[in-house]
């Protein structure tokens, strides 16, 4: 008897992407004849079956739904889990999650994984390099068979599914508001690769705070960093060579690694250089001084999205022509700190 395999079996025995698998077995355009044909020959010999994403939510509903969140570092991820568990126990729902770490592969497998007949539906965060390549196409099979799908925080205009955000540019630039209203002109970002859509926002909303207040641009004060690696000698060399009074970072670990080294320079926080970070998780509320925090309210975001996720799946909406999808957005709130303000 062959064995059962999967996208990544094939993926690995030919020596090509999961993705270009994918791609082949649905006789995409995008790949070369020649390698449809070896794809799809071995597929064939090795009675593979189609993502079982394709098949195995259409007549029966396991009560289960599957979560997959891009890492478990960051407070926000965990925060917007807990919410998503918490409402989807109320409607008698069991929460799977798994955890891309940044990983396309991953994210492709668990997605593979969990629809093997074990859930009913997704939410889920796009991991950083499937946003890096720009590949959604093991979504599109998703939505394409009718599986409810739902987005948070990281998202894609490429899916139409139902989504839920923060309003990131309009946050980042409330934050820098906030900081030039208290004095400060030389504000720097402290980002990650732009390829990240909310990072992407997050800058957006610091140039426009800057040039209403009539403040250039300083394309030297702004510090972009890996994302899952902390730089500690770019990180160094931004705070030793350039002069600054504000940063605004797009996450916490960002900002207090960075307040840090700051410190460790001799830079008094808040009284010669402000910081704000993304996420008011918890080393926020027990940094030296504690972290002024953009909070993100991931509890409710992850509340929203099991609700969206679940009346989905509960919804008969088999017989409708047109699918029906919304985009939320709750509003982000500014929660100040010591590292804004003197604390007595």
């Amino acid at each position: 008897m062959k064995r059962k395999i999967t996208l990544k079996h094939i993926a690995r025995e030919l020596d090509v992407s999961i993705s270009t698998v994918s791609k082949a077995l649905k006789n995409s355009e995008e790949i070369g004849q020649d390698t449809k044909d070896k794809i799809q020959a071995f597929a064939k010999l090795y009675n593979y079956r189609p993502n079982n994403i394709a098949i195995s939510l259409k007549n029966k509903k396991t009560k289960n739904i599957g979560v997959i969140i891009p890492d478990i570092v960051h407070h926000f991820f965990t925060t917007v889990f807990r919410g998503i568990e918490h409402y989807a126990n109320k409607r008698g729902y069991n929460v799977i999650v798994c955890v891309s770490d940044e990983s396309f592969d991953k994210e492709v497998i668990n997605m593979e994984m969990l629809a093997n007949g074990s859930i009913d539906g997704f939410i889920m965060a796009l991991s950083g390099e499937t946003q890096l390549k720009n590949d959604y196409n093991h979504l599109k099979e998703v939505t394409e068979q009718g599986i409810p799908l739902v987005l948070f925080d990281r998202v894609t205009d490429e899916i139409q599914c139902d989504k839920v955000i923060i309003n990131d540019e309009e946050a980042a630039y409330n934050a820098v508001k906030k900081l030039i209203s208290s004095g400060r002109k030389k504000i720097a970002l402290v980002t990650t690769e732009n390829y990240l859509n909310v990072s992407a926002k997050r800058a957006e909303g610091y140039n426009r705070a800057l040039k209403e207040a009539g403040i250039p641009v300083d394309e030297s004060l702004i510090l972009q960093l890996p994302y899952q690696q902390q730089d500690e000698r770019m990180s160094e060399d931004f705070f030793r060579k350039r002069e600054m009074d504000a940063v605004l970072c797009v996450n916490e670990i960002f900002a207090v690694k960075c307040m840090g080294i700051a410190q460790k320079f001799g830079k008094r926080v808040p009284e010669d250089i402000a910081f704000i970070g993304f996420t008011d998780g918890i080393l926020s509320r027990y940094s030296t001084p504690s972290l002024t925090s953009v909070d993100q309210h991931g509890e409710r975001m992850g509340e929203i999205a099991a609700q969206m996720l679940i009346d989905k799946i509960e919804s008969d909406h088999g017989e409708q022509d047109e699918e029906h999808y919304e985009t939320k957005v709750i509003s982000a709130t500014l929660i100040e700190r010591g590292s804004t303000l003197s604390e007595s």
